[in-house]
């Protein structure tokens, strides 16, 4: 029988999650005076063994002895401040203004050389990483930058107190990324699958003679003319690329850097993240080899843990919904801490997006998530994570529908399971293939993005003198904003699209993730420096937490990119943008 890891009907229910509403206080989760509330039916037998763990965690006084999430109404995920808690802070401010406009040292930044102690004890100022103290298996992978400072004078601002510590996965969101709920698919809206979607899971050079062109339309404009003659002309070069019974992948980089088009996108990703084999001939073989050990992963990692037996199901994940329990026999506390962090992020994970709000869609990011979390110890599962894996998913659905756009329009759990299954595969192995590049941006402390981060501060002071004079000035650490550009790579502060015609460069370059992403950042920031010369550092900060960016098409991606492409010319392997006093505090720091 054929293993299939797909379908609605075996898919566990997302456990409940730890939310709260913009206008109510987070519920505190030591001396709970009420009930839990029933474990949803399709999670109960998926993790009934864990629902049990952690309600065996709390003592008879209702004191939670489990994992401390972190929860906090002033933070993040990242440990930053909510963009509520800093407006609430803004109009307290302000009406101390009033009280006392201009008088005694009394300002919203603080008066006399509490200044900056104020500012740093908000946000978390300064450098240094630590790990939480307990085993990582319980406590999770904690960050701590710097502890809070003490505003001295009468500024009152920006309580002192707001970041006392940072915590990669607390479990605690913005106020604005609400869970969002499951909506109900329209036949008449769904997107067409494609009926030769066999050949395309067997071999995805199959799909290139389905291309087909839109006509014309009458009347068009000789520039819209020119640009679908282009068009049609980028993508028949890729199809000859592609069809080679070798593959050049060097002539593939380079044609890729200015973006790929969506018909070619799925298998061009495949191939330059070596995942498939540029021969034609090994294509199909590796294809069914890596889908299996995908699956035979899966299988070890849940079926054994409920069934008791060392034999796998042979039905693999469609079987009963008791067989989808986490291994136990690698240890209760680890499993249970992976998989709770898991299920609390996914459901936050695009949540404007209708295609991530399928409960089949959920139920794949979770397993892919899980499932390459035990495979690496060494970092296990971080916040951020599950964001990397969704331009995967999103690219390599789209190359078995009629239409790839697939964001809106169509419910996944309603196609075969065979296509989901080799969705979520293909999805993991190429995330392992990104990962494996900034892995130290996710183990013990996170050198990975320490690094980064002083690399761009002092690569920003090369570029933009002015700018980052003036957030010097004002207080402002790059850790405070640029940490989730890293950890995340700016896949917070651009939309999904965006981030996919952005990774066909990051592909494209050799050390895309791992370097060019650095120059990106830089861009990115220069971009907005005469916004940022004339704020001071609350306004710089909620700027910088809120971009204005949802507007932006492909356009100002590849202008972004062009920007970066400049910077690295100019800089990479240079010297002299490195200060000694980056080299001081992070001795890891290597040149650009």
């Amino acid at each position: 029988m054929s293993s299939n890891i797909s379908g609605s009907s075996s898919r566990p229910g997302t456990p409940p999650s730890l939310t709260r509403q913009k206008s109510t206080p987070p519920l505190p989760l030591a001396k709970s005076t009420s009930s839990p509330p029933p474990p949803r039916k399709t999670y109960t037998g998926f993790l009934s063994q864990t629902n049990d763990a952690w309600n065996d965690s709390v003592g008879e006084d209702g004191e939670d002895g489990g994992v401390d999430f972190g929860l906090d109404d002033e933070e993040d995920e990242f440990g930053l401040p909510s963009i509520a808690s800093m407006r609430r802070k803004g109009k307290r401010s302000a009406t101390r203004k009033e009280i006392d406009p201009g008088g005694g040292g009394s300002s919203s930044r603080g008066g006399g050389g509490g200044t900056s102690g104020a500012r740093l004890g908000a946000f978390g100022g300064g450098y240094g990483a630590d790990v939480g103290a307990g085993d990582k298996g319980k406590d999770g992978l904690h960050s701590k930058y710097g502890s809070a400072a003490s505003g001295g004078g009468n500024g009152t601002g920006l309580v002192a107190s707001t970041l006392s510590s940072w915590s990669l996965d607390n479990g605690d969101l913005a106020e604005e990324r609400a869970i969002p709920t499951y909506p109900t698919a329209k036949r008449t809206e769904g997107k067409i699958l494609r009926p030769q979607y066999r050949d395309i899971l067997r071999d995805p050079a199959n799909s290139l003679h389905l291309i087909s062109h839109s006509p014309l339309l009458p009347g068009a404009s000789a520039k819209e003319a020119e640009a679908h003659s282009a068009r049609i002309s980028r993508i028949n070069k890729f199809k000859k690329i592609l069809q080679a019974s070798a593959i050049s992948v060097s002539e593939l980089r380079d044609s890729a850097w200015s973006g790929l088009p969506p018909e070619v996108r799925a298998m061009s990703w495949q191939l330059l993240l070596s995942y498939l084999p540029t021969s034609s001939e090994r294509r199909v073989a590796t294809l069914e080899r890596k889908r299996k050990e995908y699956l035979e992963g899966v299988r070890l990692a849940f079926d054994r843990g409920t069934t008791g037996s060392d034999k796998p199901a042979d039905a693999g994940l469609s079987g009963t919904p008791g067989s989808l329990a986490p291994n136990k026999s690698r240890g209760r506390g680890l499993d249970e801490v992976i998989w709770h962090q898991i299920s609390i992020d996914v459901p936050r994970t695009n949540p404007h997006l209708p295609l991530y709000a399928y409960e089949a869609t959920q139920r794949s990011l979770e397993r892919i998530l899980y499932v390459w979390a035990i495979r690496h110890p060494a970092s296990g599962y971080v916040q951020g994570i599950n964001d990397l894996v969704t331009p995967f998913w999103q690219v390599f659905l789209g190359q078995y529908m009629t239409d790839p756009d697939v964001e809106f329009g169509m419910d996944p759990g309603q196609l075969p399971k065979s296509v989901l299954d080799a969705v979520e595969a293909d999805s993991f192995w190429c995330l392992t293939k990104l990962l494996d590049g900034i892995q130290d941006n996710y183990i013990h402390a996170q050198p990975g993005i320490q690094r980064q981060v002083a690399a761009l501060r002092d690569l920003t002071a090369r570029i933009d003198a002015t700018l980052a004079k003036h957030m010097e000035q004002e207080g402002v650490e790059f850790i405070q904003f640029s940490f989730r550009w890293m950890n995340c790579l700016l896949m917070r502060e651009i939309s999904v699209k965006n981030t996919i015609r952005m990774w066909d460069t990051y592909l494209a370059e050799s050390n895309g993730f791992s370097e060019f992403h650095l120059y990106v950042c830089a861009a990115f920031l220069v971009k907005w420096s005469d916004k940022l010369c004339k704020m001071d550092f609350q306004e710089i900060m909620m700027f910088l937490q809120s971009l204005p960016t949802k507007q932006w098409t492909e356009k100002d991606i590849e202008l972004l990119l062009s920007e970066a492409y400049i910077w690295q010319t100019l800089f990479k392997g240079s010297k002299a943008h490195v200060r000694q006093s980056s080299k001081d505090q992070l001795p890891g720091v290597v040149n650009l």
